[in-house]
């Protein structure tokens, strides 16, 4: 098995998943754009900062993750060529990492997060704090519905990796 191409491959395809938080910023940014524009209740005037927000963050997100990623398709190439199996391992470690992160942020403390967004909703009934929630668990879920996936192709990842250790191993 390449692991080079495998690693390349892996980052690639992150690369194709990241601007989707990208798109959904925009589309924030535009509900915002449009409540700003057109709300005309106090619920509706409500959004236009949350919106705003969520937008900022998910574009922030997908630049950021977009130039990481980018970069680590060249740095992934040095690595190898450098030490293969150093860069084996350091990629075993980050990928074990990053699989801990996912279980800790995104399939435990999101969660928790959108209910107690949930429960704030049922129990607060002014505009801004309805908005504000609502949007959070909008964003939250574009979150977990991309990260999610993330999650598999790096889990995937992380079991060719050890596959291609065992081999150096013997």
């Amino acid at each position: 098995m390449d692991i080079l191409k495998t690693a390349t491959d892996w980052s690639k395809a992150e690369l194709f998943s990241t601007p989707f938080f990208i798109f959904f910023g925009v589309v924030f940014l535009a509900a915002s754009l449009g409540f700003w524009q057109l709300g005309k209740t106090d619920l509706a005037r409500a959004y236009i900062i949350p919106t705003l927000v969520a937008g900022a963050l998910l574009l922030t997100i997908g630049l950021g993750l977009f130039f990481t990623n980018k970069s680590r398709i060249k740095q992934f190439e040095m690595a190898y060529n450098a030490n293969a199996s150093a860069f084996v391992a350091s990629e075993i470690e980050r990928a074990e990492s990053t699989l801990k992160e996912y279980k800790t942020i995104v399939f435990t403390a999101i969660p928790l997060i959108i209910i107690a967004c949930a429960l704030v909703i049922l129990f607060v009934d002014t505009p801004i704090w309805r908005a504000s929630m609502i949007t959070a668990i909008a964003m939250l879920v574009v979150i977990l519905l991309i990260d999610g996936t993330a999650h598999a192709r790096i889990d995937t990842y992380h079991k060719q990796l050890l596959s291609v250790e065992n081999e150096l191993k013997n």
